[in-house]
Order: structure tokens, then sequence, then C-alpha cells
């Protein structure tokens, strides 16, 4: 893993997901792109729009520049460590979040995306608002959520949430997952939510393929199983994160199933209010 991608609103929420990507890229010895979108409405009267001058835009930019500056400035300026020591730089673009992400992402061959949680509480700011949703629906390369609860310490344990509906499409995302836990010397903890024993007898008919697949490729050897009884999938989730020592929870975004109603619309807002770790989400493989 080379570059991470830092979204950024400026918010304290942003913030604090930037220090916290900051001490991440100095665990994985990766570079920095700061990256903040301007959202320009179009000069077209219309309901719930003012028009914009030409030139606002260009303000607006200039803007972003200088308080892409300062964050810059920040991280590396309260980096007292002799360690490594990342490099930073910054992009802004105007557009829509989706876009610009993306083809920065594309463009600058970045691995893997952070960004802060929207506090549910606090308004929207008018340049970004709450494009969460947005960005776990349409990135395309994992994206790191964090809460702005999340207190950063060295990464050591991993959990990988699966339901294996899609297991290649699992292994795709957990072969990921195991290069990135490699360069952290983490471990992996597989892990799925069961509601009664006709559906663990049905997930374990799967499982032991999927892990024999495993140890038969991923030549890594901290990875581990284990299996939680629950009716709600996200409670079984929190209990595991706040009981289980993880120091960050994966998942693969996969519409129209179980753990989609984790990832969708006011749940997305509630887990990152009160899950207290990093949601890695990883994109669907179409």
């Amino acid at each position: 893993m080379k570059k991470l991608l830092i979204a950024t609103d400026f918010s304290s929420n942003a913030r604090h997901a930037a220090e916290y990507g900051y001490l991440l890229a100095k665990q994985l010895k990766a570079g920095i792109f700061l990256c903040n979108t301007i959202t320009i409405p179009v000069e077209i009267p219309m309901a719930g729009w003012a028009t914009w001058p030409q030139d606002q835009g260009e303000l607006l930019l200039e803007d972003s520049t200088e308080e892409l500056k300062r964050l810059k400035a920040h991280l590396e300026h309260t980096d007292h460590s002799t360690s490594f020591r990342p490099p930073v730089d910054y992009l802004n673009e105007a557009g829509t979040v989706r876009q610009t992400v993306n083809e920065a992402v594309a463009k600058q061959k970045v691995d893997l995306i952070v960004a802060g949680s929207h506090d549910p509480d606090r308004l929207g700011t008018f340049l970004l608002g709450n494009h969460m949703h947005e960005l776990i629906e349409f990135t395309i390369k994992p994206l790191l959520i964090i809460p702005n609860t999340a207190k950063f310490t060295p990464i050591k344990k991993i959990a990988f949430a699966t339901d294996l509906e899609n297991p290649e499409n699992d292994l795709k995302h957990f072969y990921e997952l195991i290069e990135f836990a490699r360069r952290l010397d983490a471990e992996i903890l597989l892990t799925h939510i069961y509601k009664n024993e006709d559906h663990l007898l049905n997930f374990e008919k799967g499982i032991e393929k999927f892990l024999l697949e495993i140890s038969n490729k991923a030549n890594y050897p901290q990875i581990f199983y284990r299996v939680i009884k629950h009716d709600k999938v996200e409670m079984g989730l929190d209990w595991l994160c706040e009981q289980g020592h993880i120091d960050m929870l994966a998942m693969v975004h996969r519409p129209h199933d179980f753990l989609d109603s984790i990832l969708k619309g006011s749940h997305t807002k509630k887990m990152a209010k009160h899950i207290a770790i990093p949601l890695l989400v990883f994109p669907e493989t179409k």
C-alpha cells in the first residue's frame, strides 16, 4: 500500500480522520493525498438554488487550497517522531464528491480512501454535506470510515464480517485485506453473526471450503475464525467490536443482502455515531 487519499470538508470530524489517516500512513509507510471537493450550484434559477457569479467558483477553490495547505502543515508540524514521515500532497476540484474522489484515486493510483464519519447532530456543510452514503455506494477502492471517537492505536486485530452469500467476491477482498494486514502485522478474525442453528448450519457448509481456499493460497498464519449468535447483525458486530479487542471492522458492501442493512441510509450514520473503531468498506466487485 503506497498511497492514501484523505477526503476532507475541513470539519472537526474530517480533521480527526486526517490525523488518524496520517498516523495510519506512518504505520503503512505510505504517502497521503488530501482531497477536497467544491460543489458549485449551476447558474440556472430553480427552487432552492441561488445563482452564483462565475468568479465565485475560483474564490471557493482558492479558499479550499488555503485550507488544504493549513491541514497539510498541521499534520506535518504535529509529527515529532523520528520514524517514517508520510509525504503529504493535496488536490481539490469542482464537481461531485464521487467524481472527484474516484478520478483522483485512478490518476494518483491510490490504494485506500480515508474519510471521517458524518455527525448527524451537526448541520452538513454547504460545500460537502454528508456524502458518506455516496462514497460507500460508488467508491472504486476500499473506504476507511473514521468515527470521531476512534483513537489511533497500532492496528493489531481486524475483524472481517461475512455471510458467504458471494464467496468468490468475499475471497477477492479477503486477499486484499490480508495484504493490508501483512503490512501492519495484524491478526484477521473472520466472523459471522448467526440468528439460529439452521442459519449456522447453512453457513458452515461454505466456510470449510472458504477457509481451505485461504489456507492454500494466502500464506498468512494470523487468520482466525469466530461465529457469534445474535438476532440483530449490527448488534452482534457491536458486541464483537467492544468485547473482542478489535481495532478495525471490515465488510464488503453488497446491496440487497443482510449486511447492507448496516451500510445504507441512516444505518451508516448510526454505526458511525456509536462504533468506536474504524469501518473498512470494500466495494462490491461488479
